[in-house]
């Protein structure tokens, strides 16, 4: 799981700087493999806004471009000589001042903007691509930002480039911290920082168009929400920020519908998924898939399905392999005009395993076939449909949801002098529910005991150990007391009559 820090904090904001925060996820389980700055380090950049940009007079590939960038230009636009193709008035750009400092370029040296003349044309600085900032490998052009960036602003103020991003290694029972509200979520717990929790409030329906669903497989499905979303803009751009913190959790851009599904799988650990509404014939059908049946996929790979693999059809073919891929056939393009917004619960034993039946791996399906809350399916469609209306704009229709076979979690108990016992430290049960409540977990004081109700994101807990564990990780491991082990530690020594079977071997040879 990768993420930004900035991002993590505007859901937990503890008063523990990088470091210890990493610290403490390593020590509550949660192990950070990586710290990384979001930006090589660079100085003297500021977003310019071009005003003008000219053919130089000597080289047909060069342009004399004048920008207004703040206190910067405060005499008058500042002159830059730039060959990128996409430099032209009005849009605003990264822009190296002389004396600025850029990363190192390939020769491992960094880059000193001084005042210079290109084919005898003066240049007070360099405007710059987003290759040459260290953000990203493109060097096609310019590297464009917001229309609404102010003039003169420090571009790592505005990217919000003095970020720090996590990598984690997270073990198969944390399904939960598969999002950045889920590791927030931890660190509440934690730290005692309060927790955000954004309101998601309902779209109102703007039409009352609804696409038929049937789930005629329980074992697959256990619940089934979407909307339909009419006039929709295929080509709107992703916000820079979608983008950027995309980017941060190692996913590239794709399209704004694309972006928008990925962004909230990252943000709450919910995948889903956008067809293309007119390519879909009458209704989709949730369903084992038939043997013989094919279905190409967004990769470009076409596999042949059998009974033991999930998907959702139409009433001529397979769309989609279920929890882990769409298909190719209901694939949003530029020409999409309408399209169906979907999350699912699916059953976690009816998704492992099957993409690497097929050679790949999903994000989609490492978190499904892992456990994903099955309680705000509505609530996440909620969300996408707001950020699609914000974005690509659109009419949403009714919300459709078929809650039909919810998991329905176990009590598990803790005793309390167990938990003593196993950790190796004196606990009091107001200790024990004090660390249960903080992580979210419903429960019932008994005398000496506490019943624990795991909560829809929990599919980790199921034994009394699995509570222990939360208990001891929350208080922290570095509060064990040290002691050596109790067991008598005794040589097995063979008796002399005896031969090993080597020696025995090695005596055979020697005769």
């Amino acid at each position: 799981m990768q993420f930004p820090e900035s991002w993590l904090r505007e859901f937990c904001n503890p008063p523990l700087d990088t470091q210890a925060l990493a610290d403490l996820l390593t020590m509550s389980g949660m192990e950070v493999e990586e710290l990384r700055p979001a930006a090589p380090a660079f100085s003297g950049v500021v977003v310019a806004e071009i005003v003008e940009a000219e053919p130089h007079p000597n080289a047909d590939r060069l342009r004399v471009c004048r920008v207004e960038a703040g206190a910067h230009s405060k005499d008058g636009p500042l002159q830059i000589v730039c060959g990128a193709p996409n430099a032209r008035a009005g849009i605003k750009v990264p822009l190296a001042l002389v004396g600025a400092q850029l990363p190192p370029g390939d020769d491992g040296q960094p880059l000193n903007i001084k005042l210079g003349k290109l084919r005898g044309v003066e240049s007070q600085g360099m405007l710059c691509s987003a290759r040459e900032l260290g953000l990203a490998d493109d060097h096609s052009g310019l590297l464009e930002l917001a229309a609404d960036a102010t003039p003169g602003t420090d571009v790592r103020d505005l990217l919000r480039l003095d970020d720090t991003v996590f990598t984690l290694k997270l073990t198969p029972n944390l399904a939960h911290a598969l999002s950045v509200q889920g590791i927030a979520r931890e660190v509440a717990a934690l730290t005692g920082a309060p927790l955000v929790a954004p309101l998601i409030e309902p779209v109102p329906p703007r039409h009352d168009q609804r696409l038929p669903v049937r789930i005629e497989a329980r074992d697959l499905c256990g619940r089934f929400s979407g909307r339909i979303i009419r006039h929709i803009d295929p080509k709107a751009r992703t916000p820079a920020w979608m983008v950027e913190r995309l980017a941060r959790c190692g996913q590239r851009s794709v399209n704004a519908l694309v972006d928008i599904s990925n962004y909230v799988m990252f943000e709450y650990g919910r995948p889903t998924h956008i067809f293309d509404l007119d390519k879909i014939h009458n209704e989709l059908v949730v369903r084992w898939a038939r043997r013989g049946e094919t279905l190409e996929l967004l990769n470009g790979n076409t596999v042949e399905l059998d009974e033991e693999v999930g998907v959702i059809a139409d009433a001529q073919a397979v769309e989609s392999l279920a929890g882990i891929m769409g298909g190719q056939a209901t694939a949003v393009s530029d020409s999409t005009r309408h399209v169906y917004v979907e999350a699912a619960f699916w059953w976690p034993d009816a998704v492992a395993g099957r993409s690497r039946r097929y050679n790949f791996a999903t994000d989609a399906g490492h978190r499904f076939e892992r456990g994903v809350d099955p309680a705000r399916t509505v609530e996440h469609i909620e969300h996408i449909t707001r950020l699609i209306l914000e974005i690509c704009g659109g009419e949403p229709g009714p919300m459709d949801d078929q809650p039909v076979a919810m998991p329905q979690p176990e009590p598990v108990t803790l005793r309390v002098d167990r938990a003593a016992k196993v950790i190796g430290m004196p606990l009091t049960q107001a200790q024990c529910a004090d660390v249960l409540r903080r992580l979210g977990l419903e429960l019932r004081e008994e005398p000496g005991r506490l019943v624990v109700t795991p909560p829809s994101w929990r599919f980790d807990i199921r034994i009394e150990e699995d509570l222990i564990e939360e208990v001891i990780r929350v208080i922290g491991y570095d509060r064990l007391p040290p002691a050596p082990p109790l067991a008598a530690v005794t040589a097995n020594a063979l008796p002399e009559a005896r031969r090993s079977t080597h020696a025995v071997r090695r005596s055979l040879a020697a005769l």
